[in-house]
């Protein structure tokens, strides 16, 4: 396997740059989608990594469970500093299955509250609660059981307009469609997984935004109602319930998102040619998470050859 079992952990550092080229180049839905496949793909192969580097690094610590032929030196040399990076992976990778775990207790927690506060109202795709406290999200149902549903309170109604409103509940209705709350959960558990990740959900946060705002923009038919509405809603509001959640007024870069709309729609061709910067943004995603993948499955169809060879049948 050599260094390259370590690739993995660091390639996210390449996703930075591309992370910023495709929210200023492409179409946000295209950047989205991208953005959350590479952060994906690059979040499990990390954690892969940290699960090799602990099996092959921590095999010759005494009282280790595992079997006595993957503690020989044979065995170790697969992997570069096995003495430093075993030990090392152990804390790491603990830290990040706790991470996870807790990110999506709390997914799952916040969304349970907010089916909850909907209990004894009828099941309709628009659920409007008596509260004066500005707020609007989109709350995914569930398959059987619950229907999609736009959430708004009174306090924001009232402060909109009509034509806000229809942007309100159009922008929240793209969340919908768009299923946008699993982007935000794999960018959100793929940034635990690998902090090296945390620029490509600051972007996926934005362009599903974006996104939305585009959906919804052709929707209603005026681009300034829906900018009227993002940064009415952003005034007041107090923000969405969790970051998986998608939100008319989430937290982000609201002036950009206005100013986005009060030019002309981006063009909607999802692969731009690859001779333009929007195209070195895409192929350059995919050949990192592509490289990312590849390294990740040599290592561990290596690990897993080796490992074979020194258990004794």
């Amino acid at each position: 396997m050599g260094v390259f079992v370590f690739l993995p952990l660091v390639l996210p550092l390449a996703a930075w740059p591309v992370a910023r080229l495709a929210e200023q180049r492409l179409h946000p839905r295209t950047a989205t989608r991208l953005l959350t496949a590479v952060a994906g793909v690059l979040a499990v192969c990390s954690t892969l990594c940290l699960g090799l580097l602990m099996i092959v690094g921590t095999a010759q610590l005494p009282g280790n469970p595992l079997p006595d032929g993957w503690s020989d030196p044979e065995v170790r040399a697969a992997v570069p500093y096995d003495e430093l990076a075993g030990p090392a992976a152990i804390p790491a990778l603990l830290a990040v299955l706790v991470s996870c775990a807790s990110a999506a207790r709390r997914h799952v927690r916040v969304r349970r509250g907010a089916e909850g506060a909907l209990a004894g109202l009828p099941a309709r795709s628009v659920a409007v609660l008596p509260d004066p406290d500005p707020y609007a999200y989109a709350l995914p149902g569930r398959r059987g059981r619950t229907p999609d549903r736009v959430v708004a309170s009174t306090g924001m109604l009232i402060r909109l307009g009509p034509a806000e409103r229809r942007a309100l509940f159009a922008h929240e209705r793209a969340h919908l469609k768009g299923r946008h709350h699993r982007h935000l959960l794999v960018v959100h558990l793929a940034a635990r997984a690998n902090p090296f990740l945390r620029p490509l959900r600051t972007a996926v946060t934005y362009t599903a935004e974006r996104w939305a705002d585009e959906e919804a923009a052709a929707e209603v038919g005026s681009r300034r109602t829906v900018a009227r509405a993002i940064g009415t809603a952003a005034l007041m509001s107090r923000g969405p319930l969790t970051a998986t959640l998608p939100a008319l007024a989430q937290a982000g870069p609201v002036p950009r998102r206005v100013a986005a709309l009060l030019r002309p729609a981006p063009a909607a061709r999802a692969w731009p040619s690859a001779f333009t910067t929007a195209g070195l943004a895409v192929w350059g995603a995919a050949a990192g998470a592509t490289l990312s993948a590849l390294s990740s499955a040599n290592s561990a169809v290596t690990l897993f050859a080796v490992l074979r060879a020194a258990t004794p049948m």
